[in-house]
């Protein structure tokens, strides 16, 4: 299986924003269903061997243990209780109000029962529309939906090798519904004090400094998929640190800047999981050299803190 397939935003564009809103739906379920966990990590989604999982939830909510998970290569959503009750309904053919009953219908069929503070889309140019009235979005087309949790999945393992290498506190490698990025991050152990005037989904993202690494499919905003990473808050000089592969570059974003490495600039690197491995090092070695951070402390080479296995 080719590594990182072609996954032009033009081609599947309206695929991409019906199932953003269906993992909005199903996320906003996580959310009410789960123990909160620092940064939201308690929220993402997780890729599995068929698609990704909201892994279990519920109990603490009075809810018999659940999860929903989206099965991208039988195209279906599966709502599953802990005692092997399963409920599912194909993806193909929803539009996000049908998804929305339905999720919800399966569900409640099997005794849970989950309150969406905020039924409707997060961030997204229709947030004031409730999911149960978009019948605007949907379009599935099973090639592209497959093809994304593939690049999901591959994007993945590179994560998690790049992982490996570093011993501080860490996040897990994580499917955000909000911006629909496969990210994760490494923290330094400093606090960062918010604004007051900051809202509460970016003031628990950011309250410790972080340098974050990740990819996206691309949005209205940059229309092509790329690898990313930034450092939070951004030190001086930071855009000026030298990043790999030679096309790789800095961008401005607001105030600040993100690191990016395109998609199909990666794809043509003679080994684009090298070339992507080293443009989240490069990336790393700039925001914690220029901010500070112990980097040889914090580091783990091959995965293991062991000295004595170390040599």
């Amino acid at each position: 299986m080719e590594l990182f397939p072609p996954v032009l935003l033009a081609e599947w564009r309206d695929t991409k924003e019906t199932l953003h809103r269906f993992a909005q739906i199903v996320g906003k379920i996580r959310l009410a269903a789960s123990a909160r966990r620092n940064h939201w990590w308690n929220v993402p989604f997780h890729v599995t061997g068929r698609g990704i999982t909201t892994r279990p939830m519920g109990q603490v909510d009075g809810n018999p243990i659940f999860t929903i998970d989206f099965d991208f290569v039988d195209h279906r959503l599966v709502v599953m209780t802990l005692d092997g009750e399963t409920r599912s309904f194909p993806l193909p053919g929803q539009s996000v109000a049908s998804f929305y009953d339905q999720t919800l219908a399966a569900l409640a069929a099997l005794g849970v029962r989950v309150d969406i503070a905020i039924p409707r889309p997060f961030d997204l140019p229709d947030a004031d529309r409730p999911f149960a009235e978009d019948t605007e979005h949907a379009a599935y087309d099973p090639v592209a939906a497959n093809r994304y949790w593939r690049v999901l999945s591959q994007v993945a393992s590179v994560l998690e090798e790049f992982a490996a290498g570093f011993s501080g506190k860490t996040s897990p490698v994580h499917h955000f519904w909000h911006t629909f990025d496969i990210a994760h991050s490494r923290f330094s152990g400093r606090r960062v004090d918010q604004p007051g005037q900051v809202d509460p989904v970016t003031r628990e993202a950011y309250s410790s400094e972080v340098i974050s690494f990740g990819f996206w499919f691309g949005d209205d905003t940059f229309a092509e998929p790329a690898f990313y990473s930034y450092t939070a808050p951004e030190p001086a000089g930071l855009a000026e640190a030298p990043l790999s592969p030679a096309s790789a570059q800095w961008m401005a974003r607001g105030d600040s800047h993100l690191a990016v490495l395109r998609y199909d600039a990666a794809r043509a690197e003679r080994d684009p999981r090298a070339a992507v491995l080293a443009f989240y090092e490069s990336a790393y070695q700039a925001g914690a050299e220029h901010a500070g951070w112990d980097i040889a402390a914090l580091a783990c080479p091959g995965g293991i803190t062991d000295p004595v296995r170390r040599n």
